[in-house]
Formats: C-alpha cells, structure tokens, sequence
C-alpha cells in the first residue's frame, strides 16, 4: 500500500497516510469551498499524525460533529474528523507531498446540499 507524507504550510503539523487514492471530492459547502480543500477520506488506523496533537487548534461549528484542526501558526487545515464520516479521517489532498492534483480523478461533492448528497455518498 502506498504511503505519503503530508503537512501544513510551515511544517508544524505533518502526518503520514497509507493507501490507494481511489476517490477524491471536492464539495461546494461554505467552509470546504473558502478553504480549497480536497478531501482523501481514509480509515484512522492509514493515518499517523507525527507532529504532537498540541500543535493544533480546533474549530467546530453548527453539530460540532466534524473536528476542522488546523496549524495556529500557518492557517492551514491539513486533516480533519468529517460529519460524514465521524469515525475516519479527511485529509487534504492539497497538503499531501508530491501528489500531482492533475492526475487524480476528482469528484464533485454537493455539500452545499449536504443532506442530500451525504444520502448519495455512501452508494458509490
């Protein structure tokens, strides 16, 4: 199974995932569209947060479901726990190292409808 590397802009928050990029979304909803992110929604046990979990900060809003950490120092949100899937990690595709964007198959998610696509999400 491939592994990668990955972090935040500065480089205080790095992780390592493992395994195949099958599918990667990229959802409409306010907080994923202003943040850029492309999410790579993983098991817990292919990720490793190397960095001491005291290098991040928390933001969570409406159910508090999802867990949006970020580096305090750079802004950037590398990972996080998504409502969709509460018990897996997101990771940003855009902070995994030496991943070429333009050859991965991106699917468009309509969180700006999230009840409804997260019905449909699950079926692929």
């Amino acid at each position: 199974m491939p592994t990668y590397t990955g972090g935040c802009h500065c480089g205080r928050v790095r992780f390592k995932v493992s395994g195949q990029i099958n599918r990667v979304l990229d959802c409409n909803c306010s907080i994923c569209r202003k943040k850029g992110f492309l999410h790579w929604i993983v098991e817990p046990e292919q990720f490793r947060l190397l960095s001491s979990p005291d290098a991040l900060s928390l933001y969570e809003f409406h159910t508090k479901t999802a867990k949006h950490y970020f580096c305090p120092v750079c802004g950037i949100s590398s990972y996080y726990i998504p409502r969709s899937h509460p018990n897996m990690i997101d990771v940003n595709m855009r902070c995994v190292d030496d991943v070429n964007l333009e050859e991965l198959e991106i699917e468009l998610f309509n969180g700006q409808d999230w009840e409804q696509a997260r019905t449909n999400l699950d079926k692929k």
